[in-house]
């Protein structure tokens, strides 16, 4: 019902504002006594042999959703109801910040994909936190840290550290978003120097805490085995949790969507199925050239179960979806569990 009737209707209008109905709505309708508990009973599969402990967490399951849907952990709660393992929260800055100017995300229909530029509007680590200090399921966090569109990269360091301090009681781990394409001169950070001394400097401040917690990367799809070789080396020299693989690109090859089309959207980075064979290719590469030496949280491109068994049979230990639940349904997480317990020990 949900592809024949309800995606229908639903792109009929503007992308950004049908999310944020949607999300208005699920937070309404999961308010109403009982709902909760049935939403539960409708989207959640659990079964012992899904179980992963990974990077010192045990997850329930290793189907999450992506950073990007709740940044600001509005629906933390609700969206545990849906069947995720894991929820990542953000893009989350140390000061709020409206994000590039709209419209600034669009449909690829036929490539079942989207072109985001957001630029990482949020309201502000304090915001996020205060809002995960009163959430009410246990479902295990991610706290994705980025920094504000008008600190300098040289700066960069003082907005990451922010964020951590902000989230370090309410999240689970870390994620550090070096490979936005929508915040301008970000993904210079990926560079080996700045961004060694960058996830180096977390680390420490990390372990001056009782109880450290995770420090993941999230690094971008358009990088070359020489620049993910890089990777490799700065994990293990920084010692790092591990990687997410990986955020959206701004290739636009092998696009079905006509090309004129694309140019009118402009800029932005592309997520969907169009990232499916680049960011399996990044998983494997990353697992085989380390040996395996680190885990990777596999994400791009995840629509059915068959999809997330591609990226853990690359090397992912877990995997994340975002596109594919706006375009499968909130059933997706379910689907793919169910198929996972079946096939995978």
């Amino acid at each position: 019902m949900y592809k024949r009737i309800l995606l229908p209707l639903l792109f009929r209008f503007d992308a950004e504002q049908i999310h944020h109905f949607v999300t208005s709505l699920l937070k309404f309708t999961l308010a109403i006594p009982g709902f909760r508990w049935l939403t539960r009973r409708l989207f959640t599969f659990e079964n012992p042999r899904l179980e992963r402990e990974v990077f010192g967490i045990r997850f329930a399951n290793p189907v999450g959703l992506a950073a990007g849907f709740d940044k600001n952990a509005d629906l933390v709660d609700e969206l545990a109801c849906l069947g995720f393992g894991f929820i990542e929260i953000g893009t989350v800055t140390p000061r709020p910040q409206p994000g590039n100017d709209r419209p600034r995300l669009f449909r690829l229909k036929a490539d079942q994909g989207l072109i985001n530029r957001m630029g990482f509007n949020n309201k502000g680590s304090r915001v996020a936190a205060e809002r995960l200090r009163r959430r009410q399921s246990r479902v295990i966090i991610g706290g994705n840290i980025g920094k504000n569109k008008v600190t300098p990269n040289e700066n960069a360091l003082d907005d990451y550290l922010v964020a951590f301090h902000d989230l370090f009681e309410v999240v689970d781990y870390f994620v550090v978003n070096v490979s936005s394409p929508n915040t301008p001169g970000l993904r210079d950070l990926q560079e080996k120097g700045p961004l060694t001394a960058l996830l180096q400097r977390l680390q420490d401040e990390n372990h001056r805490k009782p109880a450290p917690k995770p420090i993941l990367l999230k690094i971008a799809p358009d990088l070359t085995d020489s620049q993910l070789d890089d990777i490799i080396d700065i994990v293990k020299t920084t010692g790092i949790a591990g990687v997410i693989a990986t955020n959206t690109t701004i290739s636009r090859e092998n696009l079905t969507t006509d090309r004129a089309a694309v140019e009118a959207i402009g800029a932005g980075g592309v997520s969907g199925q169009p990232l499916r064979q680049r960011s399996t290719e990044v998983i494997r590469y990353l697992c085989r050239q380390s040996g395996n030496a680190f885990p990777v949280i596999g994400v791009g491109g995840i629509a059915t179960a068959g999809d997330a068994l591609e990226k853990l049979r690359a090397g992912a230990s877990l995997v994340q979806i975002y596109t594919g639940f706006i375009y499968e349904g909130p059933s997706l997480a379910k689907q793919i569990c169910k198929t996972l317990s079946e096939k995978v020990a």
